[in-house]
Formats: C-alpha cells, structure tokens, sequence
C-alpha cells in the first residue's frame, strides 16, 4: 500500500533532508520510524524534493510502500510518536500506487524570509538578520524578471549536475510585514541553491550594487554568473507542494 505525508521540519539542526553517512538528517529520521512501523522491513521514502542544512520545510511531501495495513490516522499518529520534535506529519493518506511524490508535483511555493529591523537573536535560526536598510522599490522591480521559463543555470549551484536547467517560475513577489521582507516563489520546480541564490541577488540589487534590470542580463548571459549570490539558509522555507 502506498501511503503520502506532508510534513513540516525545523532543518536548524539538521544536516539537510537527504540521508548522509554520520550526519543528521530528515530523510533518516523518519525512515527509521518507518522500519518500526511496517514490521521491522527498511523502507525508503521519495520526496518531493531536497532541502539544503539549515532550510526549514512547513509542507514537504513523500511517499513510500507499506506491507502494513493501517489507518491513515494511525499512521500520522505512529510515525509523530517516533520522530524528534523538530519533525511533525501533518497528514498522512493513501493514494494510488502509481503516485509518485517527485515527478508528479504541479507547483511549488518556497518563501524566503529577511529582517532590516533590529537584530532578533531568538529569530535568528529562521530569518535571516540581515538588520539594515534595502531599497524594497528596486528589488521588487527586480524580481519580475525570475517570472517566466527561463535557463536558470546561473541561479544553480556548481554542484548540481542537470541535463536541463530550464525551469518555470509562475509567480514571484515581495512584501514587507513589520520589518520582515518576505520572497515567495512559486514554480514547477527548483534546483539546488536556485531559490538562495534568486534571492542573494536581489539583495545586491537592494543595496544598490545591481540595478533591477541586471536580472534579465545574469540570466540570459553565462558570463554573469560571478554576480550572483547565495544567501544564508536560514531564512528559506520549502511552504507547499501541489500536485
């Protein structure tokens, strides 16, 4: 039987989502719950996707194969009672046995969230105190220009080997809520540092290192990718996964 869960995670003391020899992650976590669950048998799960250490995660999904037969109930509450406290199921259901957690996403929606305020020290595991000033009227001029389908390859870490960095981004948007500015991007897909790096850059273009217009050049010239920056993970949230 194949089950999905959404789930959220604080990622501040994890090494990441994808399990990794002698480190702490999400993926292993809850895949040692589930070896108890489903009678002592080793179960993978796929997600929609991987999260870098530090980045937090309010929907996140997966799925996985159970021998087991058990309420949809009982399974959110089982595998809650077996994972650490920085891990909560949101809900778990079944779905059909062709469901593919990854290749079948429709859109996802990361937020990204930054302080100009006053430096918050019990914030500071999840939003970035960057606690200056930014001129907001340049960056969200800015960043219109991530909306479309683009090659994003400038935007992608080094370390991450595709056969496409073609991807759709349907929205992106700024807003500022008491000192908080909030990135949100919605798309049919995101590469490793696309997301941090999208939104380092608006900072320059913030601080007034790039103008607004510089966007469309970085991303349709290979030659810029030197003025791209990856911004701290602190403050990047994986929000939802529609399918």
């Amino acid at each position: 039987m194949r089950y999905m869960i959404t789930f959220s995670y604080d990622g501040s003391n994890f090494n990441g989502y994808q399990k990794q020899d002698g480190c702490r992650t999400v993926e292993e976590c809850i895949e040692n719950a589930l070896y108890d669950i489903n009678d002592h048998s080793v179960t993978k799960i796929v997600s929609s996707g991987r999260t870098d250490k530090g980045v937090h995660a309010k929907g996140q999904t997966a799925h996985f194969d159970l021998n087991v037969n058990i309420t949809e109930y009982k399974l959110k509450s089982a595998i809650n009672s077996l994972v650490p406290d920085d891990i909560h199921i949101i809900k778990a259901e079944k779905v059909n046995d062709d469901f593919h957690a990854r290749y079948k996403v429709k859109e996802k929606t990361y937020k990204y969230y930054l302080n100009i305020g006053e430096y918050n020290p019990m914030e500071r595991n999840y939003v970035y105190q960057y606690n200056r000033d930014l001129e907001i009227d340049k960056m969200k001029d800015a960043i219109k220009f991530f909306i479309g389908t683009h090659d994003f390859k400038n935007f992608v870490s080094s370390e991450c080997k595709k056969n496409s960095y073609v991807r759709e981004i349907y929205s992106a948007d700024i807003e500022v809520k008491n000192n908080i500015i909030i990135f949100k991007f919605t798309g049919n897909g995101f590469m490793k540092y696309q997301v941090r790096n999208m939104v380092g850059t608006l900072l320059k273009v913030g601080k007034g290192k790039l103008d607004s217009n510089s966007i469309k050049d970085i991303i349709d010239n290979p030659n810029r990718k030197k003025d791209v920056l990856t911004i701290k993970p602190e403050g990047l949230y994986l929000e939802e996964v529609k399918y």
